[in-house]
C-alpha cells in the first residue's frame, strides 16, 4: 500500500474511535511510557500536543512537570518544526493548521539528548514511522539526530512494513495500548 492509502486509512480508524476510546487507550500508553527506562533517566520531554484523535498527551505533560522534568513541545515556523519550553497545556494556542503550539512568548528549548514523543499515523515494530506528509520530524531528527525517540499509537497503526525513503528517521521505541 502507498503512504497516501495508508495515511488514508489510518485517519478513517483513529476517526472511529469514540472520545471515551481514546483517552482509555491513551491511559494505557502513558501508564506503559511511565515505565519504559527512557522516561525514568529523560531529564527533558519533547511532547507533540496531541490534536484530532492522536494518543492524549496532557496527562503525559501533566505527569512529567510533577516529576520535574523539562516540557516542550513543537511549532511550525516557514515549514521548520523546533521545540519549545512548554509548563502547562492551558498555555498552547492554535497554530500550524490549527494544531497547538506553545505560544511566541515560550523560549526555545535546547536540550540535545531529550526523550522525544513523536505522533504518527502508522510504525512498524522496528520503528519505521509514517507520519502526516509534511516531513517535520525528519527535518527535525536530521538537525539534532542525539535524541531517544519512542513513537506512540493505538494497536491498529503498529503495521508489518511501510513504505520508507532515505530522508526517513526511525523512532527508537514504539508504544502501543496492545493487550
Amino acid at each position: 500500500m502507498d503512504k497516501s492509502a495508508l495515511r488514508k486509512q489510518m485517519r478513517e480508524l483513529r476517526r472511529a474511535l469514540s472520545p471515551r476510546e481514546i483517552e482509555q487507550r491513551s491511559d494505557v500508553l502513558a501508564a506503559r511510557l511511565f515505565m519504559h527506562p527512557a522516561w525514568k533517566k529523560a531529564e527533558t520531554v519533547y511532547v507533540y500536543l496531541s490534536y484530532n484523535q492522536e494518543v492524549r498527551t496532557d496527562a503525559i505533560i501533566r505527569r512529567a512537570v510533577s516529576e520535574g522534568k523539562r516540557v516542550a513541545a513543537p511549532r511550525v515556523l516557514d515549514q521548520q518544526m523546533d521545540f519549545f519550553r512548554l509548563n502547562d497545556c492551558a498555555d498552547a494556542i492554535p497554530g500550524y493548521h490549527g494544531i497547538p503550539e506553545p505560544p511566541e512568548t515560550a523560549p526555545p528549548a535546547d536540550a540535545l539528548d531529550a526523550l522525544v514523543l513523536a505522533p504518527g499515523l502508522a510504525f512498524t515494530p522496528d520503528g519505521q514511522r509514517l507520519g502526516y506528509g509534511g516531513g517535520f520530524y525528519d527535518r527535525f531528527f536530521a538537525k539534532e539526530p542525539n535524541h531517544y525517540v519512542i513513537g506512540l499509537c493505538y494497536d491498529f497503526q503498529l503495521v508489518a512494513a511501510l513504505p520508507t525513503e532515505p530522508h526517513d528517521r526511525p523512532v527508537d521505541a514504539v508504544l502501543t495500548d496492545a493487550p
